[in-house]
């Protein structure tokens, strides 16, 4: 089979079918590392090509990354984070295994662990 060199150029962009593959496997190699920021971003573009097992890894690794996030009260990214993880978790086609399952229950935990922070927040007085 014959392989097609990549480019710096092709950093960023979707990949076709035959690196799908191949960024997922990236993904796994840097979540296993403990990078989740690496391995959402090589997830993230085996999912925009239809990689279902890298849409769930994806909402996992995004959920993961929300639950650092939240720990400091001033980062608010963590919620966009969670909610970008839920839309890949509830667009996947295999949503209904157990280990989708798992996940989408997961996430539903983030959710309300998210919000009963926001509802622990002082408010400001004046």
């Amino acid at each position: 089979m014959p392989v097609r060199p990549w480019r710096p150029e092709d950093l960023g962009r979707p990949t076709d079918g035959e690196r799908v593959d191949v960024a997922f496997g990236l993904g796994r190699v840097c979540e296993h590392e403990g990078d989740l920021e690496r391995a959402a971003g090589w997830y993230r573009r085996a999912a925009e090509s239809g990689h279902a097992g890298a849409a769930l890894r994806l909402g996992a690794v995004l959920g993961r990354l929300a639950d650092a996030r939240s720990a400091d009260a001033s980062d608010e990214s963590a919620e966009d984070l969670l909610a970008e993880a839920t839309r890949w978790l509830s667009g996947v086609q295999a949503a209904t295994t157990p280990d989708a399952i798992a996940l989408i229950t997961d996430m539903l935990n983030r959710h309300q662990r998210q919000a009963a922070r926001r509802g622990l927040e002082p408010t400001a007085t004046g």
